[in-house]
């Protein structure tokens, strides 16, 4: 059966969304000397597009319609976000710094600079006009639901939403910046909603979820969708943690080491899931996972130093240099005309 469906999903991490954006600024690359199409863009390649938090910005950022109906961003434009804005969006004045103590007592960072930074990239551009069908992932607290912004879903005004209200509430990490207050096109309800990083920080698994969600019927038997996933990460740290220290940590002590150990161990079983799940269909060469483990560059999501900058792209680029072999392979297998 031929792949119907080619995925493409991207991982939370803040300023670390620097890492996917290089590798797929490499991957736009190789896709047009693959086609010999010099205009070949990301969008062109994927029927689906994922991404949590950061991954969210940028899979929005790839699908932007222009006036001709093209995407509107190359893969190094749309890069550039973290290049040119990292340091207003992770920048405080120093009364908020007081005010907060450093992000104790209020958010770390006030949402101006970011909430400038999507409002520049997406303008007015609605959910239901982006290029191909995405999944957005966040969390609302008030009804305590996962939410997935959904293009192919938003037909009607109370399922559709502006681009930079989708994108601030996927960013919207708990502790870093304030909730997010977002309203349909329809305006009939009001979303309080947090980065979908607290479920999903890894949205493979809801992309293939949503994909098998989409399959059709045929009389009485389901027909599956074949398809092929891309899952692009934003890198990690191997963290370790002694049992001597471990075993006297109170609830203060495990704040820091439990988030760390659950956003990569949920990461990890997504990782474990998708791998299992392709395997059983004989065709496991249809799931790729690109992550790497950092060690010389900074792990946290908002050190916007030149030097961090510099190492995370680095780190990227060879990222893809360490998987290009099987990254070519996997877009031949998916090419389409």
């Amino acid at each position: 059966m031929a792949i119907k469906k080619v995925i493409l999903s991207i991982d939370g991490g803040g300023i670390r969304g620097i890492i996917p954006g290089q590798v797929l600024l490499h991957i736009e690359k190789l896709l047009q000397e693959i086609t010999g199409d010099n205009d070949r863009r990301i969008a062109d390649h994927f029927d689906l597009v994922a991404g949590t938090s950061t991954g969210g910005i940028l899979s929005c950022a790839y699908l932007m319609p222009g006036e001709d109906g093209r995407p509107l961003y190359k893969a190094p434009e749309v890069v550039k976000i973290y290049f040119e804005r990292g340091q207003e969006i992770f920048t405080n004045t120093l009364m908020h710094r007081v005010k907060s103590l450093g992000g104790v007592l209020d958010e770390k960072y006030t949402s101006e600079g970011l909430e400038a930074a999507l409002l520049d990239y997406f303008g007015d551009t609605k959910l239901s006009e982006l290029l191909k069908p995405t999944l957005i992932t966040a969390y609302d607290i008030k009804r305590r639901r996962s939410l997935f912004f959904t293009q192919h879903d938003a037909h009607h005004p109370e399922s559709n939403f502006y681009v930079r209200d989708v994108t601030r509430a996927t960013a919207s990490a708990p502790g870093y910046f304030q909730v997010a207050r977002i309203q349909s096109i329809g305006k009939k309800k009001i979303y309080p909603l947090i980065d979908g990083g607290v479920f999903a920080n890894n949205p493979s698994m809801c992309a293939y979820a949503e994909v098998r969600k989409a399959s059709k019927r045929d009389r009485d038997t389901v027909v599956a969708v074949e398809m092929a996933m891309l899952s692009l990460g934003t890198g990690y740290a191997c963290n370790s943690y002694k049992h001597e220290d471990a075993e006297h940590w109170g609830m203060a002590g495990w704040m820091v080491p439990l988030v760390d150990i659950m956003m990569s161990g949920v990461s990890e079983t997504v990782d474990y899931q998708l791998q299992q799940l392709f395997d059983t269909t004989g065709k496991p060469e249809q799931y790729l996972r690109i992550n790497g483990e950092l060690k010389n560059q900074d792990d946290s999501m908002d050190n916007v130093d030149p030097e961090n900058f510099k190492a995370l792209e680095k780190f990227g680029n060879n990222l893809f240099k360490k998987n290009k072999a099987k990254i070519k392979r996997f877009l031949e297998m998916t090419l389409r005309d």
